[in-house]
């Protein structure tokens, strides 16, 4: 459906809003929604129950979105602004149809201190790689170990595909980023989340990463039930997963901590320098995979920009 966005296109990410009494520990991110929906199937993907429509809606009235974005950036003219299009809908898996990611790498080459991060799950990065970015995108990709992209996101692009998507950017001179999210659980994911560790980076030269995030497996009970209806071979919401502070279904604390360890532990053995931070946890968890409290949502957002200017 193309249709008007009659809300605002630009707002913070709602992953820094506070829940109860708890706050995750947040990056200072912003977020514009040129679309709403994915036709990608994900099992574990929220866009089940928060929206209640089934059909993709693309916005058409990119003039107001773009004079959105230049009133925002030019009202922080002393900020570092990381800005994604990748909430309710994936960057670029429509791309192809609309044309929509090069208007914006576009505008955000225009910009010093602005940057903007197309999130996908594709390999459409073919409107994107003749482009003058000026290094102001960064091209991403949400990425897991090849059995769980097979048993669970279901019409993506394999992660063979991702990575030759991102080796592409990587030769137009974009900075890319990586996001583990959520890490799964199951019997071998030591084993697999190392050799998807080892594949990106021999791919991708450490230099051209600007992050990597990492989230664990969560949902609400609702989305729990509606899983278990539309994708009963799923293991996902069979698992050992407990309500936090936040209303969300999550693997016990323990786990979740032992998994960042150790993604993060083997992601340093290749890339000292890499920057990683994590997604939807709170600053307790943060306390306990980095061994001290988190930055300010100010100084993690800004120290992630400075990876890539």
């Amino acid at each position: 459906i193309l249709s008007r966005h009659r809300g605002r296109f630009f707002k913070p990410c709602p992953a820094g809003q506070t829940r109860g009494n708890v706050r995750n520990a947040c990056c200072n991110y912003f977020i514009v929604n040129f679309a709403s929906n994915c036709h990608m199937e994900c099992s574990y993907c929220y866009l089940q129950t928060y929206l209640t429509f089934p059909h993709m809606v693309i916005y058409a009235n990119i003039e107001d979105l773009f004079s959105e974005l230049k009133d925002a950036i030019s009202t922080r003219p002393s900020e570092l602004l990381r800005i994604g299009t990748g909430e309710l809908a994936d960057s670029l898996a429509l791309d192809p149809l609309t044309g929509y990611a090069a208007l914006l790498v576009d505008f955000f080459s225009e910009f010093d201190r602005a940057f903007l991060e197309l999130k996908t799950k594709s390999d459409c990065v073919d409107g994107i790689l003749g482009l003058n970015h000026r290094g102001r995108t960064v091209v991403s990709w949400s990425i897991s170990p090849p059995f769980v992209q097979r048993s669970n996101e279901h019409k993506t692009a394999s992660i063979e595909a991702r990575l030759d998507a991102a080796e592409r950017c990587v030769h137009a001179g974009y900075p890319v980023a990586f996001h583990m999210d959520p890490l799964i659980h199951y019997e071998s994911w030591r084993t697999d989340y190392a050799t998807l560790i080892d594949g990106i980076y021999a791919r991708i030269p450490a230099a051209s990463i600007a992050w990597i995030s990492l989230g664990s497996l969560r949902m609400t009970a609702s989305q729990q039930e509606h899983m278990r209806r539309r994708f009963p071979g799923s293991f996902l919401p069979r698992g050992e997963l407990v309500a936090c502070e936040d209303g969300k279904l999550r693997y016990f604390h323990p786990i979740r901590v032992s998994m960042f360890r150790y993604v993060i532990e083997r992601i340093r053995e290749v890339d000292p320098r890499a920057s990683i931070y994590t997604c939807m946890e709170s600053s307790n968890t943060w306390r306990k995979v980095f061994g001290e409290p988190p930055p300010s949502e100010k100084e993690l957002g800004d120290s992630l920009v400075q990876m890539i200017l």
